[in-house]
C-alpha cells in the first residue's frame, strides 16, 4: 500500500508513520548486498581505480554527496586512495550533451571518454529506470565495468543490470532517498573504520 494513501491532519501523526516507513524500508536492504558493495568500493579505493556515480534530481544530489565524503572522509586516517567522479556534478558538460546529443545519454557520452578497466559505476535512482541511468548502466556493464545499482519502487532495469543491486522496498520517493543517503553514509563509514587504526577509532568523529 502507498504512503501516503491518505490525508493527514497533523505533523505528529504524518511525521510518526514517515518514520514508521523509514524503519521498514531501510530493514528491507539485504545485508549481504551490502557486503558486496562494500568489497567493491574497498578494491576501487585501493587499487586507485575510479568511481563513477550519477543520478537525478536528489538523487543527482546524493551522486554528488558521495563524491564529497567517499573522497575526503574515506581518505582520512586510512591508507586508501578514493578517486570519485561524479556524472552529474558539471552542469556545463551536462547541458551541452542534453542539448546536442540527447539527455538520455548525459551520462554515457561521459562514461564513454573516461572509464578504464577495473573503475566501477554507481547509480542512485529511486525508480531504477530513468533512461539516462539505465543506458549508462548498460554501458558500463557491457565494458566489462561492475555496477552497483541503489534503487527503489519496483527496482525497474537498472536492477537487473546491476552487478549488485541495493534494494530499497518503498515507494514513497522521500523514503527511498533517504535511505539511499543512509547507505551511502554507511558504506563510507564502514569502509574507512575497516582501513583505520583501532586504536584511533575511538577519537574520531564519524
Amino acid at each position: 500500500m502507498t504512503f501516503p494513501n491518505k490525508k493527514f491532519y497533523s505533523m505528529k501523526e504524518y511525521s510518526k508513520e514517515y518514520f514508521n516507513k523509514y524503519a521498514e524500508a531501510i530493514a528491507s536492504i539485504d545485508s549481504d548486498k551490502l557486503d558486496k558493495a562494500s568489497e567493491l568500493l574497498t578494491t576501487v579505493y585501493q587499487e586507485k581505480k575510479i568511481l563513477y556515480v550519477c543520478g537525478n534530481g536528489g538523487s543527482a544530489s546524493i551522486s554528488n554527496h558521495l563524491a564529497c565524503d567517499h573522497g575526503k572522509l574515506v581518505a582520512t586516517d586510512t591508507q586508501l586512495s578514493p578517486k570519485i567522479h561524479s556524472l552529474a556534478s558539471n552542469v556545463a558538460v551536462l547541458t551541452a550533451i542534453a542539448n546536442d546529443v540527447s539527455y538520455d545519454n548525459v551520462f554515457t557520452n561521459q562514461l564513454e571518454l573516461l572509464a578504464e578497466a577495473g573503475d566501477v559505476l554507481m547509480t542512485i535512482s529511486a525508480s531504477g529506470d530513468s533512461q539516462n541511468v539505465v543506458s549508462v548502466a548498460q554501458w558500463a556493464r557491457d565494458f566489462g565495468l561492475d555496477v552497483i545499482c541503489l534503487t527503489g519502487f519496483s527496482g525497474g532495469r537498472t536492477a537487473k543490470i546491476a552487478t549488485v543491486n541495493i534494494h530499497v522496498e518503498a515507494d514513497n520517493y522521500g523514503i527511498i532517498e533517504d535511505v539511499h543517503q543512509s547507505v551511502m553514509h554507511l558504506l563510507g563509514q564502514y569502509i574507512r573504520q575497516s582501513n583505520m587504526d583501532e586504536m584511533i577509532i575511538k577519537d574520531r568523529h564519524f
